[in-house]
């Protein structure tokens, strides 16, 4: 077993920490006030080859590993963990549309999204249906040559800054469930969609609204996958996102210890540095340990998907865990700081709000653990 990054993903980890730190931290607080990231660093990180590095060369990718397209998503997310978010849904919903899309549609699209060009989300979750993704009611009716789509989707991310869709809606009947959804890749300036944009806590930046489809025509050339079988096609793509959404959490986790212990070294109290003191010192320790744990196990995940062997538990554990242990260590690092920490001019508090997001978003603890223990529960 190798736990070593080799020679390219090491160059390409400090190219992006490069970047990271002088073109993406200075902007963070700024991003978050201001509700948006800006295109200009979306098609920078295009230029870098940033986005969606791991897909096929015809589709705009270079043919990286998804360990590496990991390692891309933890550097950026370091620097603003909102931007990790651009990379993240473009190698989501990249594998999808390069997977279940008609070859020139993908092409089409795909060579945009990867340049930073155009930007895409992933709408499914609904009004009536959070974890219980399959009740969804978003109807598809086919008229010809077309789907005629009529309905909402909620609480979706980059719902007003995204270009394109990946969205799933109904083409059978409710009691199908599962079996009567298919997914289609949907232009966000087609006629009949409108959106709205929430008041949240967090993630200010990425926004997180809600979708309106009033008799949007869709060719049937959009749809990802057979009729009906959108839902469990291209749900298989959520094992990916799981664990790189563990490394963009897990990422700040460490940005915020990396600069909690050297805040030790430099603090005075009672006439020692405060890492002389052990109050402080052991609680960190401890969460370096467990950040550390963490992220090999997102790791190992990626590394099962490159080698074409099964991870859905091991997406799951990074799924739940990720977050929580996230927003647990960020929230010692602020109390580590004292009363400057609970301040805004520094980013603990911001942190804590952005990270809290993905213990709700893409999965519950809830619906990861129901996974872990379907796998581990004796058959």
């Amino acid at each position: 077993m190798n736990f070593g990054f080799n020679e390219q993903q090491n160059a390409i980890r400090e190219s992006v920490a490069r970047f990271s730190a002088d073109v993406l931290a200075p902007g963070y607080r700024q991003r978050d006030r201001e509700g948006n990231i800006e295109r200009a660093v979306i098609q920078q990180m295009g230029e870098m080859g940033l986005l969606g590095g791991e897909l096929p060369e015809e589709f705009g990718g270079s043919g990286l590993d998804c360990v590496t397209a990991g390692i891309i998503i933890e550097e950026i997310s370091r620097g603003d963990f909102n931007v990790g978010y651009i990379p993240l849904l473009t190698s989501l919903n990249g594998q999808i549309i390069a997977q279940h899309a008609q070859p020139e549609l993908a092409r089409e699209w795909l060579a945009e999204i990867t340049a930073g060009r155009k930007v895409v989300c992933i709408a499914l979750t609904e009004p009536s249906g959070g974890s219980d993704a399959a009740s969804l009611r978003l109807k598809a009716e086919r008229r010809g040559d077309v789907y005629v789509l009529n309905g909402e989707k909620t609480s979706i991310s980059m719902a007003d800054q995204a270009d394109v869709a990946v969205v799933f809606a109904r083409t059978g009947t409710q009691e199908s469930r599962a079996n009567g959804i298919s997914a289609f890749l949907v232009p966000m300036n087609s006629k009949g969609i409108s959106t709205t944009r929430f008041e949240d806590a967090g993630q200010r930046a990425i926004g997180r609204g809600s979708i309106f489809f009033d008799n949007v025509e869709v060719p049937a050339s959009h749809r990802l996958g057979d009729e009906g079988k959108g839902f469990k096609q291209v749900m298989q793509g959520f094992d990916y996102s799981r664990a790189l959404i563990g490394l963009q959490c897990l990422a700040l986790a460490q940005q915020s210890l990396d600069e909690t212990w050297q805040w030790l070294t430099e603090r005075q109290a009672f006439g020692q540095p405060l890492a002389a003191f052990q109050g402080l010192t052991h609680p960190l320790a401890e969460f370096q340990t467990f950040v550390q744990a963490a992220r090999l196990q997102c790791y190992y995940a990626l590394w099962l998907k490159d080698n074409g062997m099964p991870h859905n538990p091991e997406a799951a554990m990074n799924k739940w865990w990720g977050p929580k242990l996230a927003y647990d260590t960020i929230n010692q690092c602020l109390l580590a700081h004292g009363h400057t920490g609970y301040g805004e001019d520094l980013p603990f508090a911001q942190r804590l709000r952005d990270v809290l997001g993905l213990q709700i978003g893409d999965g519950t603890a809830q619906i990861m653990k129901n996974i872990i223990a379907r796998e581990y529960v004796p058959k």
